[in-house]
């Protein structure tokens, strides 16, 4: 599935509900099917920095990859976050394949891959993961989040929700998360807004 409590309360950003969970003995480390931690996922979003703070200081292993072997400060440096890059570094066990194992280093050598073309394997496995994440999301009846996982798949978003509409009609919330994805099939970005 999508995951732990803990890492729904990490996509809805509810760091308050984070605090609750963990205090009651949610793993920080715990991957999800996808083979993500929540500091990965935190990593790999801007805007999560406090985020990633609070996973660090809670005990969460900066050290544990995502199913493509990337480390959570790789995410960081490959978003250019030199914040979050920063808090990582020093929790980090250097990684072989960065010659200068430095915070600008880190940035660098992230900025450097980030540049090379993702071969087509690559990006139909990630497109497999987004859609099979939505899948699970949309027969859990959690339409926001199905919309969301569903990313720029506006069309697949809008046909599930309007599956989800025939299936439960009425539903506010199947209602306006259509609303929005027919919003983004016209102007990409707009609705989040």
């Amino acid at each position: 599935g999508l995951g732990t409590a803990l890492m729904g309360a990490l996509l809805y950003r509810s760091l308050k509900c984070m605090k609750l969970l963990i205090k009651g003995g949610a793993d920080v480390n715990r991957r999800n099917s996808l083979l993500a931690t929540p500091l990965v996922v935190a990593t790999g979003h801007k805007g999560y920095t406090n985020f990633v703070q609070f996973l660090l200081k809670a005990g969460a292993d900066p050290n544990i990859p995502d199913a493509y072997g990337r480390l959570p400060v790789e995410h960081a440096a490959r978003r250019d976050c030199r914040e979050e890059v920063e808090m990582l570094f020093p929790l980090t066990f250097p990684i072989p394949t960065i010659p200068n194992w430095s915070v600008d280093g880190i940035i660098l050598h992230a900025k450097f891959e980030s540049a090379k073309p993702l071969d087509q394997s690559h990006l139909e496995r990630t497109k497999a993961i987004m859609k099979s994440q939505a899948d699970h999301a949309f027969r859990l009846k959690d339409y926001k989040l199905a919309s969301k996982a569903y990313g720029v798949e506006y069309k697949q978003a809008c046909d599930a929700l309007l599956d989800a509409q025939k299936l439960d009609p009425g539903n506010t919330e199947v209602e306006r998360e259509l609303r929005k994805a027919r919003e983004l099939m016209k102007a990409p970005g707009e609705a989040d807004k």
